[in-house]
């Protein structure tokens, strides 16, 4: 019994600078993720602010209603989950050719000038971003206008909205995508490179029988994650960049911006706690089939 007290306190003393490391990091978790989710039970309360949460009356699934019986519930899930299988697949692709292109270019001053280039525009804000757009589309002075002589009202044709996102959406994060994938073929070791050289192997080769498959753990996992946020859209990217004109209303409408101008139409919280709850939902049982289709197809890809 002495023994294992002291074998304890030995890998505690052991141990004790990497969980001082570790506790910041963990009472942010406790204090941002763990302690709010008590504020799940607004989803299904009639929110008063004078009774704050605990004490406002229950409402049932009344606030699930408001969501599904509305005549944009089609629209707003239809823009949502069309968006954001585009993405995924665009940008699984797209950043993986890049992240290859990147890889094979000899001169790696000039790559990584090309990765800064690409890296760039994650960090500016949509905001940012939309002045740029407009910069782009503007009817008087935007330059697609007065370089091809044109005089559309970009703001107001909903044809041309869906492949502007998809364009912004890109442009703005395939460079840390990139980044993310480049850092997992630099990590491939060369040996593999330099025996399948030896035995004749072309550029293309090299690529389909050792970069791919040393790619595809890193693909699956960011894939099922993408796919646990696929009932989320970027608040910015569909608010922001068409600056909320409603003419284009059907094809940037998504449940965050459609909770978000309810909220501040109606006021209704519960309801917007309703919809957050919804999204959380489906995105963990999204997550968990997907997971365990994965498990079936290659147990070693999983993520768990």
């Amino acid at each position: 019994m002495n023994v294992n007290k002291k074998s304890r306190w030995f890998y505690f003393k052991k141990n004790l600078p990497l969980t001082l490391m570790a506790l910041p990091g963990v009472a942010l978790m406790v204090l941002f993720k763990y302690l709010p989710l008590s504020g799940i039970i607004l989803a299904f309360k009639k929110y008063n602010i004078r009774d704050g949460i605990f004490g406002s009356a229950w409402n049932g699934l009344k606030n699930f209603e408001y969501l599904f019986k509305t005549k944009d519930a089609w629209i707003i899930t239809r823009n949502t989950l069309g968006y954001n299988l585009l993405f995924i697949v665009l940008d699984l692709v797209l950043a993986v050719t890049m992240a290859i292109v990147l890889n094979e270019l000899h001169q790696k001053k000039t790559a990584k000038v090309f990765q800064t280039v690409f890296m760039a525009p994650y960090f500016l804000s949509w905001v940012v971003v939309s002045f740029i757009a407009y910069s782009f589309l503007s009817v008087d002075n935007g330059f697609i206008n007065r370089t091809f002589g044109l005089d559309v009202t970009w703001y107001s044709q909903k044809s041309a909205w869906p492949v502007i996102l998809i364009v912004f959406q890109i442009w703005k994060t395939l460079g840390y995508s990139t980044v993310m994938y480049l850092g997992s073929i630099v990590g491939i070791s060369n040996d593999y490179y330099e025996a399948a050289l030896m035995d004749g192997a072309t550029k293309w080769q090299q690529i389909k029988y050792i970069t791919l498959p040393s790619l595809k753990s890193m693909m699956i996992v960011l894939t099922i994650l993408a796919i646990g946020k696929i009932f989320y859209a970027d608040f910015g990217l569909f608010y922001q960049l068409p600056r909320n004109s409603g003419p284009l209303f059907p094809v940037t409408n998504v449940i965050d911006t459609y909770v978000y101008r309810s909220l501040k139409e109606n006021g209704n919280i519960g309801m917007a706690a309703a919809a957050n709850l919804y999204q959380s939902l489906i995105g963990f049982v999204l997550v968990l089939s997907s997971n365990f289709v994965v498990r079936k197809i290659d147990k070693d890809s999983a993520l768990f």
